[in-house]
């Protein structure tokens, strides 16, 4: 069974890069994709020590919170990004952004409204 999402799924829009480096993809966040990132973590954070029944469990419960929340929050922002990147979500200002600096037309060309 093949499990590569690229194999089963044709992107619906312009391909910048099928495979992308996990530098590039970093490289690549918007400033939504950072404030996604820093929400995710701050509201686990909150409901991480909420949710310390106890006095002394208030403090590991809020950092165990927020870790999950830091993890969660930088892979949606990866996800999205790879996702532009990838061609699987509108990615008009990727492709502009690409085709300034490197001056290259990019092939499939067919942006949905």
């Amino acid at each position: 069974m093949n499990t590569d999402i690229t194999a089963s799924v044709k992107p619906e829009y312009p391909v910048i890069d099928r495979n992308p480096p996990f530098t590039k993809v970093v490289g690549n966040f918007k400033t939504l994709d950072y404030l996604r990132f820093v929400t995710l973590t701050g509201v686990s954070v909150t409901v991480g020590y909420l949710s310390g029944i106890k006095p002394g469990l208030k403090g590991p419960s809020m950092v165990t919170g927020g870790l999950i929340g830091l993890m969660g929050g930088f892979m949606y922002a990866y996800q999205n990004s790879a996702g532009r990147l990838m061609g699987f979500f509108p990615n008009e200002d990727e492709v502009a952004r690409y085709q300034k600096r490197f001056g290259k037309k990019i092939m499939n060309l067919k942006l949905h409204p």
